[in-house]
């Protein structure tokens, strides 16, 4: 293997090495046999947060929101699209801050929608506020 990377399995969280020129070709997790990649959007939570962060050596993009928020559900379209483009080049996942208000307090979400993007565990940059898709996926493309 070329270039080995980790990719969490959305289904099952099994941490699968993929060689990263073949992530285009539909892989399967080695344990649950389901699509590694399917183009939707991560629910993530307490119980998965830190694997799916700590472990994906593909860069997660989270978009912080609340039900209640009316720019977040305007976004919401738009973020799920850029998901069905953009994946495998990165996972797209949400984290509700009504939800998992623990888990927003500790990465300092003071306005939502705020979308930050982590890889290697650590957050590499951070946005505030709704974009429509172009913007969202530029902003994307400029931080990978």
């Amino acid at each position: 293997m070329a270039n080995p990377i980790h990719v969490v399995c959305p289904h099952c969280a099994a941490v699968n090495r993929l060689a990263a020129e073949r992530l285009s070709e539909n892989p399967i997790c080695g344990q649950c046999k389901a699509p590694l990649f399917s183009g939707e959007v991560l629910e993530l939570n307490s119980g998965n947060f830190d694997r799916q962060i700590g472990r994906n050596d593909l860069p997660v993009v989270v978009d912080f929101w609340a039900p209640w928020c009316g720019p977040c559900r305007m976004m919401a379209p738009n973020y799920a699209q850029a998901a069905s483009e953009m994946e495998p080049l990165a996972r797209f996942a949400k984290l509700n801050t009504e939800v998992e208000q623990q888990l927003a307090g500790r990465f300092n979400i003071r306005s939502i929608p705020t979308l930050a993007i982590f890889k290697g565990g650590r957050e590499i940059a951070r946005q505030s506020g709704a974009m429509d898709l172009g913007n969202l996926k530029r902003w994307v493309q400029s931080q990978i």
